[in-house]
């Protein structure tokens, strides 16, 4: 277990290096260009999270995601204390990748951010967000589970085009962001209603495909 709290640890503190590294990059090259700044962090994002899924897989799974470890539990591959285990890492991991971006972009090491993120819009995109994110890693590794990190790492990448809240879809990592008050920045006080969009999402993904499970064993029977 403790190879697992590390993998998920580590590369939930590079995740969260790449979203708000790139963020912070991007604002610095293409200041006032919120488009080409955008484009930037995805592209960044997407290449970093196929590069850690595909290295940690083997090692945990590469969750790197609170959301991602809840439903695992809730399929029955994970125990209640593995679960806990596993988001302990997570967290930790993200708060830890922050503080590493700021060292690296020359930012105080602590920050609360003042970026408002805040309207039933984005929390509509979380919902939806999640809710995908969590179909794309279950039904992608249905058939050919090789194709599991590069249909992760699209989806998330087009997410950022197709939501309003550029999907963050990652509790921990929407955790980090209210600690630095970069491009990627979020108010604390948002913080709950993104959570909570992105537990509802991540239920329904949940409930979706165990129904779609369910009417697949019921027809073969």
């Amino acid at each position: 277990m403790r190879v697992k709290f590390v993998a998920e640890f580590l590369g939930t503190a590079f995740l969260v290096m790449i979203v708000l590294g790139s963020g912070i990059m991007a604002e610095n090259l293409f200041p006032g260009q919120t488009g080409l700044a955008l484009l930037a962090n995805s592209i960044a994002t997407g290449a970093g999270l196929f590069v850690l899924i595909q290295s940690l897989e083997n090692l945990s799974g590469s969750h790197l995601n609170p959301v991602v470890s809840f439903i695992e539990f809730l399929w029955g591959r994970l125990k209640a204390k593995e679960t806990l285990i596993y988001v302990s890492a997570q967290m930790l991991g993200s708060y830890v990748g922050v503080i590493i971006t700021h060292l690296m972009f020359k930012h105080p090491v602590f920050e609360i951010s003042t970026v408002s993120r805040d309207g039933t819009h984005l929390w509509i995109s979380e919902v939806i967000a999640t809710f995908g994110l969590i179909c794309v890693i279950a039904l992608s590794r249905r058939k050919h589970i090789e194709f599991a990190p590069i249909s992760v790492a699209a989806y998330i990448t087009s997410a950022y085009w197709f939501t309003s809240s550029t999907s963050f879809a990652n509790p921990a990592v929407t955790f980090a962001r209210m600690f630095t008050n970069s491009f990627g920045g979020m108010a604390p006080i948002h913080y709950l209603a993104f959570l909570i969009s992105e537990l509802v999402g991540a239920a329904l993904g949940f409930l979706v495909l165990k129904g779609i499970t369910e009417t697949k064993k019921s027809k073969a029977n």
